[in-house]
């Protein structure tokens, strides 16, 4: 073991580098916490980049009464859409009826509450539509005539975790990636825990509290850092979504209700996609390298088959993702019943010792209250400078213009840049874009271009700015410009990315 030792000591130590843990780092270092947050891989690696992408109140959860997490979801919803309008756009949702699916009555209960729950909303309530002969009843089976239509959002996932790190590192936090935690140990009134970077050698460091946001390791870092068994469990469901060409036309998504009971999301992606999600199945495996099976991939076509006019084959499918949700175990029997709230197990030991916070459950649209309660829990032991909340009134980074606005100000900029090159960098990026540019007037400023409209200024950004290492972490989780890359051109960014980390290394 290394006997550096970071002086001072910290406030807060957070392992874990998903929605929740940049979450509860923003929150911290804006009311003046000293906080340092480790990640054993790229931020939202995992879990957090594995959504189906939806900032939503979750309809289906009203069947198992979950009204509490409804109403949370639904008000955090209206917040999180005001604080990031360049990463969260509302959708509009159209659900099919048909006589095998739940009842036209138990649907209309349903989102009467949807409407209602969360208070005063800005999105459009929901209706019983006609679906027949309309641009929104083309893609689907003829006999399918009528269903319902309602409001959500959706999320660029990574980029909610990434602009909350941002903002974190912004106010005085550190964040380390590719650092693995390799133990953890009270000392009293302090945490001393060790780490080991990709590169270099293993170092000590020492906070007031820990916080455990390792999502599917949270309970290895529980058994790591206290002898005492937790009455809480953790229950791993891998989830899984597929990719495939364009199924509709328009800015709608469509919500179907499967042959289990279960519901499947067909929302348009990256202009020329369909994302379709997910499945729920226990998981046991190993958390670092989940895939999706291919009984998942038959079980997501077969579920789109039922209703779409045009039936898709896992041959059409260009990319899948799948990623491991760490609920907390409400003991359900069903895996697609097990709650999604989430459970805060305060931790402080023998009397006078540090407290551990670890964090179960949870769904990424109610991160920012989960943070906010995370430090109600932490903050009567560990003195602070500005105790109130203020998360749900600051926007993101990038998130103090509209869109639209960003657009005009970046082809105002650059006149070579093409609207559709503004519009991706202001979807993205927001207001940040600008920095990017810099003071390129012209394509030729930006530097080498790779395909799919990636430029060599925006990939030093991500690199210099938002702690992208690998090829990965720029092409499939900053960006999802990958999707867009053609074979040559993949492999081409790929050798580039690699000598260029080699020179920097050297």
């Amino acid at each position: 073991m290394s006997s550096e030792e970071e002086s001072p000591s910290l406030d807060l130590i957070i392992v874990g580098g998903g929605v929740n843990g940049a979450g509860i780092a923003r929150d911290a270092a804006g009311r003046g916490l000293q906080v340092a947050l480790f990640e054993q891989h790229d931020l939202s690696e995992h879990t957090s980049s594995k959504s189906t992408k939806l900032i939503h109140g979750g309809l289906r959860y009203l069947e198992y009464y979950e009204f509490r997490l409804v109403r949370e979801a639904l008000r955090e919803r209206e917040v999180l859409l005001n604080l990031a309008p360049h990463i969260i756009k509302p959708l509009r949702f159209v659900l099919p009826h048909t006589k095998q699916t739940r009842p036209a009555w138990m649907i209309r209960i349903g989102l009467f509450l949807y409407d209602r729950l969360g208070g005063r909303i800005g999105l459009p309530r929901s209706q019983a539509i006609r679906l027949s002969g309309t641009v929104l009843g083309a893609p689907l089976r003829k006999d399918i005539r009528r269903g319902f239509a309602y409001s959500d959002a959706w999320v660029d996932d990574t980029r909610l975790v990434i602009l909350n790190a941002l903002d974190a590192a912004e106010r005085g936090a550190q964040i380390h990636t590719r650092t693995k935690v390799l133990s953890a140990r009270r000392l009293g009134s302090l945490w001393q825990v060790e780490v080991l970077p990709a590169k270099g050698p293993s170092r000590v460091v020492t906070a007031k509290a820990l916080v455990n946001a390792a999502g599917p390791w949270v309970e290895g870092i529980r058994r790591m850092a206290s002898p005492v068994p937790s009455p809480i469990s953790v229950r791993l469901v891998k989830g899984s979504h597929i990719i495939v060409p364009k199924l509709f036309d328009g800015e709608h998504a469509y919500i179907l209700q499967n042959t289990d009971g279960r519901v499947l999301f067909a929302i348009p992606y990256e202009q020329d996609f369909t994302l379709i999600g997910t499945t729920d199945i226990p998981f046991d495996g190993d958390r670092s390298s989940v895939d999706i099976s291919a009984e998942e991939t038959s079980y997501l076509c077969d579920g789109i088959n039922r209703y779409f006019e045009r039936q898709i084959t896992p041959q059409d499918v260009v990319w899948s993702y799948a990623g491991v949700r760490p609920l907390y175990d409400d003991k359900a029997d069903n895996v697609s019943a097990v709650t999604r709230d989430y459970i805060l197990e305060l931790d402080t030991g023998e009397a006078g010792q540090a407290p551990m916070l670890s964090i179960y459950g949870g769904k990424i649209t109610t991160y920012r209250r989960l943070a906010e309660h995370a430090l109600q829990k932490l903050l009567p032991n560990i003195p602070v400078r500005n105790p109130g909340c203020w998360t749900a009134h600051v926007p993101l980074p990038g998130g103090d213009m509209k869109r639209d606005a960003v657009v005009q100000r970046l082809l105002k900029q650059c006149p070579d840049l093409m609207s559709e090159t503004a519009e991706r960098l202001a979807a993205a990026y927001g207001t940040r874009a600008f920095g990017i540019l810099g003071d390129a007037r012209s394509y030729d400023d930006l530097g080498r271009m790779f395909g799919a409209d990636l430029s060599e200024m925006e990939v030093r950004y991500l690199v210099d700015k938002e702690w992208a290492r690998g090829v990965e972490d720029v092409l499939w989780r900053r960006s999802k410009l990958g999707l867009h890359m053609t074979s040559v051109e993949l492999e081409t960014f790929g050798n580039w990315f690699s000598e260029r980390t080699k020179s920097h290394a050297a």
